[in-house]
């Protein structure tokens, strides 16, 4: 007869191999004869995992914790399940105790930074694992993880530190050129970003990854031809590769192709479709709203729109006096009222409120939709096209570089403050003016000085202390530009300047809704 290590050892061989129907008999005839036995019942909760039937895996799983706590595989195991079921702060918790008993287990951390970085508590995932590279310095993967995780902080220089620590002992390894490359290239050492990723190339010439963030960097040194050619062979051996077609959308914006540009970001966001990830609670909010709105407005509860008008999208009719204010001002700034046609306005309006593009959430409580994630709708392109041939002494020799949206709840500080990687900046105001519940407020707030041109993107975006300092130093005046419906403020994009507090009534109508348009470059220091 056999013994119940026997038929548990025949389980286990049997759980390996897949065939799950007969490991799962055998883990049942060793819970028979012992039933307040661990290991066949953790192994159980396993199958269930498997299996996909994630309440009766998380059941198993807690009772056999219960007869043997100090189970670390056991609690990473519970923790899988509840991440796979939706319950990140409770996988968070069994992951932590599963770290307690097997400290310094690099899937696990990892797990654990992962599900932190989801909730937007990136400071935690980053020292999460900064202690695992503390208790494991030699483990390259961990380093090159941790790179990663500095470069989205926008740590750059920390970033890169990190990175040369990697290529220094593992020259031979492709992606982390690829990925110092693609940094030095955000951090605008962009003669450096080809040369690291030459290196990638050398080692293996067809890394579509490589090839898509040397298009990249060509594109900031405004090779936009040879970015095209790059892209292009990125893309033709891998048709579907996401970051490459964003970037080809990119370098066509540039270069005047924008019915182009925005077929490629639609395919982006096509590819990707809406991301899998734990949404804060605030666009929670939005987006039962959203299907609310939907339910009422939309045929079928789905509204896409956002085509082009066969009438104009701008009103021309204030042209000389823009265009006259503009060569007036100092600093450069001119607010137009009455911007879009009235058609134009309402299509807008309709495309912002039913359309799956809000999919980046923010901490402070406003959602933001860019040209990646389907905020390419043929109407903005006109509006685009139509600024620059409506106002050409503004635009002159300035191409769109880049645009987004910012949808925020009813009440909030706005986004701080900051100065735009560009030439021109157009900002206008969709929500209806019934909305605002502070008619001298909730617009934009621009300093009458300039960043300084030595400073670099990372620098007057994420040091607002640094600013105000300069700002102060300088002498530097506030403007205060009201929230009107269908007014738009251009000026110059390196101007420093922050969303003003918002007091908007609630409602999913009445969400403040702002889209931004930059035009050109920013002169370099």
């Amino acid at each position: 007869m056999s013994t119940s290590q026997d038929l548990f050892d025949q389980a286990i061989a049997l759980h390996q191999r897949g065939e799950l129907g007969e490991a799962e008999k055998l883990y049942q005839r060793v819970l028979l004869l012992e039933p307040s036995s661990f290991a066949p019942r953790h192994m159980l909760g396993v199958i269930r995992y498997q299996q996909g039937q994630f309440p009766q895996a998380m059941e198993l799983i807690a009772s056999a914790l219960k007869l043997n706590p100090n189970v670390a595989e056991a609690w990473t195991n519970l923790g899988n399940v509840q991440l796979a079921a939706g319950r990140p702060e409770e996988a968070l918790a069994s992951y932590r105790k599963a770290l307690v008993l097997s400290p310094a287990n690099p899937a696990v951390a990892g797990a654990a930074a992962r599900i932190l970085w989801s909730l937007g508590r990136q400071e935690e995932a980053l020292d999460e694992i900064s202690q695992l590279l503390a208790a494991r310095p030699d483990d390259i993967g961990v380093r090159h993880y941790r790179a990663d995780m500095l470069r989205q902080l926008k740590r750059f220089d920390q970033a890169l530190s990190d990175y040369d620590a990697v290529v220094a002992v593992r020259p031979d390894l492709v992606e982390p050129w690829t990925n110092r490359g693609a940094l030095l290239s955000e951090m605008g050492r962009h003669d450096e970003a080809l040369a690291s990723l030459d290196r990638a190339l050398a080692l293996e010439p067809d890394l579509v990854a490589a090839l898509s963030n040397r298009g990249f960097a060509l594109r900031e040194l405004a090779r936009f031809e040879e970015a095209l050619e790059v892209l292009d062979r990125a893309i033709a051996l891998q048709p579907d590769h996401v970051p490459a077609l964003a970037h080809r959308g990119k370098v066509l914006s540039e270069m005047d192709r924008l019915e182009e540009s925005f077929r490629d970001f639609r395919q982006v966001a096509a590819l990707s479709g809406t991301p899998a990830q734990v949404k804060l609670a605030h666009q929670r909010a939005h987006d039962r709203e959203q299907q609310d709105w939907l339910a009422a407005h939309a045929s079928g509860g789905r509204y896409l729109g956002g085509e082009r008008l066969g009438a104009r999208a701008i009103n021309a009719h204030n042209q000389p006096a823009v265009t006259g204010a503009w060569r007036a001002s100092n600093p450069r700034i001119v607010v137009i009222d009455d911007l879009l046609s009235a058609q134009a306005l309402e299509e807008l309006r309709r495309y912002c409120r039913g359309s799956d593009v809000w999919h980046t959430a923010y901490p402070q409580g406003y959602l933001g939709a860019f040209p990646e994630s389907g905020f390419a709708a043929p109407l903005l392109a006109q509006v685009a096209e139509e600024l620059s041939a409506t106002f050409p002494e503004i635009f002159a020799g300035h191409p769109l570089r880049y645009h987004w949206a910012f949808k925020y709840d009813s009440s909030l500080d706005g986004i701080g403050i900051h100065a735009d990687e560009a030439a021109v900046n157009v900002n206008f105001w969709i929500t209806p003016d019934e909305a605002n519940l502070d008619p001298e407020g909730g617009g934009l707030v621009i300093w009458d000085k300039e960043a300084p041109l030595e400073w670099d993107f990372a620098k007057f975006n994420a040091d607002e202390s640094a600013a105000y300092d300069f700002l102060d130093r300088s002498g530097a005046k506030q403007i205060r530009i009201p929230y009107r419906a269908n007014r738009a403020v251009i000026f110059d994009s390196n101007l420093f300047h922050k969303t003003d507090k918002i007091s908007f009534a609630p409602g999913y109508e009445n969400r403040r809704i702002n889209i931004t348009m930059l035009y050109g470059r920013r002169p370099r220091g």
